[in-house]
């Protein structure tokens, strides 16, 4: 699936959004090491060694593990101890930098590229450890990267899905009763884990990857940085009319699955109208990505619409049924660019 993400869209965008999303999660280094990328970018930098990237590095490690204790699948990382005991005041952070040169890196130099056991099409960088140096030698890929209009959302990106997956570790919730919700309110995605509601993320950071950056409707460009005058808004792809039915296929409208970013002009059109049937394979290859993300968007989805491809499909159009059989009328935008997923 993370190769059908790309399907007729070799951008690099989609390329550094399959890494975030599609690529292992054997710890959160992935995370922090992108965003380590991100920040030291504007130095205009033709390589970075690992005694530039430490700093950001360890930094954004220590930031979460003070949040969440469990920031890998292993259960002891020396690295990771080393933090911890930087965070509890036992060592200075010349030794954390010392100690993250040594062993924060030892893998995710070599992983952070690699999406379905292969090294992405276009490398953002490549490894040079030739020589005694230890250094990474910046292509003109992420600088191409850097100009794109949708640059401006990654590190939000970035931190939404470390947000996600450090909480599904953190929890320890049976996969089965894990549902991830939408505050449509404070527009936060939250779960509750024994009577205690944890909020993980802004719902549009966590969802616009996975939409590339896209309108859902009109594939226009659309921003989730908060400072935008043009923030996307979160749509009920199919609306509360669905409600009315109370029947025994009467599904939660408010879950994930249900859910879609829009630009706001094409969302206020489209208010409570039910979409063509046509965009209803648009829904279900974007919840798809969400499974083949894992953690713990997968496990919300499959709770919420079934175990297997087909079972999906069906829910999807006997939801789609429902909600046109209340509405009869189907809506689509006055404008639409050219798809790509």
């Amino acid at each position: 699936m993370s190769t059908k993400f790309q399907i007729n869209d070799p951008s690099l965008e989609s390329q550094w959004r399959a890494i975030i999303l599609f690529g292992k999660n054997s710890a959160t280094y992935k995370f922090a090491f992108a965003k380590s990328i991100i920040e030291l970018l504007p130095h205009g930098k033709s390589s970075l060694s690992l005694e530039d990237l430490v700093v950001p590095f360890s930094k954004n490690i220590v930031e979460h593990l003070q949040k969440s204790d469990k920031q890998g699948n292993s259960s002891s990382s020396k690295f990771l101890n080393t933090c911890r005991d930087f965070i509890a005041g036992r060592i200075s952070e010349d030794q954390l930098v010392q100690t993250t040169i040594k062993y924060g890196f030892v893998n995710v130099v070599d992983a952070f590229q690699n999406v379905n056991g292969d090294i992405i099409k276009d490398p953002f960088y490549q490894k040079n450890y030739a020589e005694s140096k230890k250094e990474i030698i910046l292509t003109n890929n992420i600088y191409k990267l850097k100009e794109t209009l949708q640059f401006i959302n990654l590190e939000q990106e970035v931190d939404a899905r470390w947000n996600l997956v450090e909480t599904a570790w953190n929890l320890q919730i049976n996969p089965h009763l894990l549902e991830v919700k939408h505050d449509s309110v404070k527009q936060e995605l939250f779960v509750d884990s024994f009577m205690r509601r944890i909020n993980i993320t802004s719902v549009r950071d966590a969802l616009n990857g996975y939409q590339k950056g896209k309108c859902f409707y009109s594939y226009q460009d659309i921003f989730v940085n908060k400072g935008s005058a043009k923030i996307c808004e979160v749509d009920h792809f199919l609306p509360h009319l669905n409600k009315k039915a109370h029947t025994a296929e009467e599904a939660n409208i408010n879950g994930i699955w249900n859910l879609v970013l829009a630009d706001p002009k094409i969302n206020s059109d489209k208010s409570s109208r039910v979409p063509h049937r046509r965009y209803l394979e648009r829904l279900y290859n974007r919840n798809e990505f969400y499974i083949e993300s894992k953690n713990p968007l997968a496990e919300t989805i499959i709770n919420q619409t079934g175990t297997t491809k087909e079972k999906r499909r069906i829910f999807l159009q006997v939801q789609y049924n429902l909600a046109l059989s209340y509405s009869i009328h189907e809506w689509e935008p006055w404008i639409e660019l050219p798809g790509n997923f």
